[in-house]
């Protein structure tokens, strides 16, 4: 999914690619008010697809599973730190294509 919806993959730097899943944060802020951040934007069938292996990936590989629990303890709301991983999945995927590498899981 994530390669037929962005073909650009692999060519990207992070930050781009994260924009262009519509999972980059958005300030909304004007002078001195400041908002929340949100995400929006970009190409809602990639995020759609994103979620399911995000909440799996949660449950199921430790290394992203630290990585929720951390921010959770941080206290941010468990919709926030999934969309984070979602942003991290997609910049795996993204490192992955562009170095020419498989995934392997990082031993502790």
């Amino acid at each position: 999914m994530l390669i037929a919806d962005i073909p650009e993959l692999g060519t990207l730097e992070n930050g781009q690619v994260a924009a262009l899943a519509g999972l980059a944060p958005v300030t909304r802020q004007s002078g001195k008010w400041q908002g929340k951040s949100f995400i929006r934007g970009g190409r809602i069938h990639v995020r759609n697809a994103l979620y399911m292996p995000a909440l799996v990936a949660m449950r199921h590989n430790p290394n992203l599973r630290s990585i929720y629990l951390s921010l959770t303890d941080k206290g941010k709301h468990a919709k926030m730190a999934l969309t984070a991983l979602m942003r991290r999945l997609v910049v795996l995927a993204n490192v992955l294509l562009r170095n020419d590498r498989v995934w392997e899981p990082r031993h502790t």
